[in-house]
């Protein structure tokens, strides 16, 4: 079983651990490995925010309350529906994603939530006992589209502010926000976790790797950004706990060394104690899209007990 850390001795970890990897992208821009700030962009909030450690540690408790004792979100038909606003800034007409692009995402994001992806029946006998099907609908909202004079944006959540150029979140405590621009640095996305400020919250997209259409380019054209970065939303960290062998909080997926990327062989082992065969196919690792194809039963218990009853998204299943 792995150890609980708290927030702010996971984040420390985490935050070493982010720098080292390198934001590369190709000549047209496109990043060639995955690269999430999610935790580098909590470190920032912890040191704006006195107060942010204290609560996304009551957040945790809370979640680690009702996993102990199997209280779960309320779900509808067996399934948690989440309204998605789309906030799309762009500054050409590429960049100005169209509605077909927008669904596709849409359309991924069910599918992968729902064990519903085409490439599911590929998890390995290995962990065949433990891939899950979470049972999150997300449901299309609305899309707000405006246009900016900037070339890029950075993890500084000004594409969330509209006194910064940006657009404000609509209804955050009971919609999920998705801004699609274009970011600086190599960077596919970033999300806010559980306890963060309404203001500021969602997932943040690179433009070229939302969707399955339209400015997707490969190696991240299959939607799974999103996916990953819907994850974090959701309560869930890298599968690797963002230090070597670290915790990612979740009793089921197998201890990793760190990030793994691009398509790793099949039955890659850890160093780590056991040598466990990784899960390298979860969508919370760093691999490509096209290699990144399930949760596990532990992820869902956790998704669930952060949508229920204390929990810290539980305005969204009321």
């Amino acid at each position: 079983m792995k150890k609980l850390l708290l927030v702010s001795t996971a984040v420390a970890m985490l935050f070493a651990s982010c720098q080292k990897n390198n934001l590369t992208t190709d000549t047209a821009g496109t990043p060639t490995q995955r690269n999430c700030q999610s935790m580098e962009v909590l470190s920032e909030q912890f040191k704006a925010d006195p107060t942010l450690e204290a609560r996304m540690q009551a957040a945790e408790d809370a979640v680690q309350n009702n996993l102990r004792n199997n209280v779960n979100a309320r779900l509808v038909n067996g399934v948690i529906e989440i309204p998605v606003v789309v906030n799309v800034l762009y500054r050409t007409t590429a960049e100005n994603v169209s509605q077909a692009q927008i669904q596709s995402q849409i359309d991924v994001l069910n599918k992968d939530f729902n064990a519903t992806n085409t490439d599911f029946n590929l998890v390995p006998s290995t962990f065949s006992g433990v891939k899950a099907n979470v049972g999150i609908r997300f449901v299309l909202d609305q899309v707000i589209r405006k246009s900016t004079t900037k070339t890029s944006w950075r993890t500084d959540d000004a594409m969330k502010k509209s006194s910064k150029g940006g657009i404000n979140p609509t209804s955050p405590t009971t919609k999920l926000n998705l801004w699609v621009c274009t970011l600086s640095g190599g960077i596919l996305g970033y999300a806010q976790f559980p306890g963060g400020a309404s203001s500021t919250d969602g997932v943040v997209i690179l433009n070229k790797g939302f969707g399955t259409t339209g400015t997707a380019a490969a190696p991240f054209n299959k939607g799974r950004t999103a996916t990953h970065e819907v994850g974090h939303w959701l309560n869930l960290r890298h599968i690797w706990g963002d230090a070597t062998c670290g915790s990612d909080l979740v009793s089921d997926t197998p201890t990793h060394n760190t990030a793994n990327y691009g398509c790793p062989a099949a039955g890659h082992k850890s160093t780590c104690t056991g040598t466990p065969i990784e899960m390298t196919m979860n969508y919370m690792d760093y691999t490509d899209d096209a290699c990144m194809y399930m949760f596990s039963t532990g992820q869902k218990s956790r998704i669930l007990a952060t949508f229920a009853t204390g929990g810290p998204r539980n305005s969204f299943a009321q």
